[in-house]
């Protein structure tokens, strides 16, 4: 009777042994498992779940504008003052709603080329009023022509124009002509052939962004949906030395296993440069773990304070030789044309850029930009992308709207936030194949490891405690 309680004894902590070994041999060998599941899944190729993600977005993506009107144009003409402005919005537009298209798969190099169509479609229940909407805006064809013509002689017959069409430099126009496109009566009259058509956004429909071209990642996973090139080059064109470096992916997917100290590099043609991101929090989005990585206000900082800014540099009358920071002027992308871009707001930029403007309040919460990232397989579940888009107007004296002007404005004329979250059904669907299944082996790693533990120790402590009364 003794032998067999022993025996039972021992038996039952050989077998909490062996279950505690099976735990502790399944977690490598689980990660082991989860790492080449999702190293398969992640690689752009047909049948993979990154490739069906990033053929067509599972997520309805939204570009919101609040554009900025014109409170006192009239005193700003005549006396140069302050401009006051008064943001309307959001008119909100689905974007990104169409596939990628030209899909081209190179074998040899592992990469993948496409073009992204754009696309927007009014969404009126998710607007504070309709496209019809009129709002005072500064006349994009006037700033634009004062500064491209800087010659004296071309300001006089440029004057005489905006004079016979009864153009200002503001102007009352629709939210649906201002950032589309409309027929402007100056341009109108140019004596020599030019696009008539302008808005902040013409021409956007049926037009589309790219050829890019990413790696699939079939070769080095680390390298996945990495832009190899943009329009057939490697560098921008716009920028000196490193700044013009396409760097990154297009930020909707990144390498998978994202960790916190990984500095996120992505590429944006809307802002015509490479940017970067960095870990500020771990959030539960809809019962899935992210990292959220944001844009952080050194990006943005004068060379004086982040040296790598250096090459983004550009003008030394609007950056006061380089000290002045928080936009970026983006001129050369948008053919010589006045544009700035700056976070809304003028968030995180140095007070005399916003000085003489009236009506901004910049706040980190609605106008930053961020990236909610799932660290597993890499990719972005949940964005904002914020950003403005500024005029230089600077005083010209040979054309009446612009000769009263004291000094240079940095205008802004609307900021936007595209943004999209992961559909509840989607988000299901990724904690039932990603997430569930990683959190079930987990689980199932510590049942074992615990219950192994718990038996080994329980038997040997009985089995000892029987022998030591068996010799008493």
């Amino acid at each position: 009777m003794g032998c067999d309680r022993n025996c039972g004894l021992i038996a039952g902590a050989v077998i909490g042994a062996v279950l505690a070994v099976f735990g502790g041999i399944l977690m490598p060998v689980g990660d082991m498992l989860i790492e080449n599941t999702i190293k398969k899944q992640a690689v752009l190729e047909e049948g993979t779940v990154a490739y069906q993600n990033w053929v067509k977005t599972g997520s309805e993506v939204y570009r919101q504008f609040w554009i900025f009107d014109v409170q006192n144009p009239e005193e700003v003409v005549v006396n140069s003052s302050a401009i006051k402005v008064k943001q309307r919005g959001p008119y909100t537009y689905r974007v990104r709603y169409l596939a990628k298209e030209n899909i081209t798969h190179d074998s040899e190099s592992h990469t993948v080329s496409f073009v992204q169509p754009n696309g927007a479609i009014f969404e009126p229940s998710l607007s504070v009023g309709t496209e019809n909407d009129t709002l005072t805006v500064l006349n994009l064809a006037v700033v634009a022509a004062a500064h491209l013509y800087p010659s004296a002689f071309v300001q006089v017959v440029l004057n005489s124009l905006i004079k016979k069409s009864k153009s200002s430099l503001f102007q009352k126009r629709t939210v649906k002509e201002f950032l589309w496109g409309y027929k402007d009566p100056f341009l109108s009259l140019a004596p020599y052939p030019v696009s008539t058509t302008v808005g902040v956004f013409y021409p956007y429909n049926n037009t589309a962004d790219g050829v890019y071209t990413v790696f699939s990642g079939k070769d080095n996973i680390n390298q996945v949906a990495v832009i190899d090139t943009y329009k057939g080059k490697r560098n921008l064109s716009y920028w000196p030395s490193y700044c013009d470096m396409i760097n990154g992916t297009d930020a909707s997917s990144f390498p998978p296993f994202v960790e916190k100290t990984r500095v996120l590099r992505f590429f944006s043609s809307d802002i015509c440069r490479s940017i970067y991101a960095v870990f500020g929090a771990e959030i539960n989005l809809k019962g899935i773990p992210v990292y959220r990585f944001v844009l952080p206000p050194v990006a943005f900082a004068s060379p004086l304070q982040n040296p790598d800014n250096h090459c983004f540099c550009t003008e030394k009358v609007i950056s006061k030789n380089c000290t002045s920071y928080g936009v970026l002027d983006i001129g050369k992308c948008k053919d010589g044309k006045p544009v700035y871009i700056s976070l809304p707001h003028f968030l995180h930029a140095s007070p005399d850029v916003g000085e003489p403007i009236e009506g901004l309040s910049p706040n980190e919460e609605e106008h930053s930009t961020y990236l909610d990232v799932e660290p597993i397989t890499g990719f972005t579940l949940r964005f904002a992308k914020r950003l403005q888009i500024n005029l230089l107007v600077k005083p010209a004296k040979k054309i009446d709207v612009l000769k009263n002007l004291k000094r240079n404005y940095i205008v802004p004329i609307l900021w936007l936030n595209e943004s999209g979250t992961i559909g509840d059904e989607n988000a299901e669907k990724f904690r039932k194949q990603v997430t569930g299944k990683i959190n079930l082996l987990g689980l199932v790693e510590m049942i074992l490891l615990s219950v192994g533990v718990v038996m080994f120790v329980a038997f040997m402590i009985s089995y000892c405690a029987c022998r030591s009364k068996k010799v008493k």
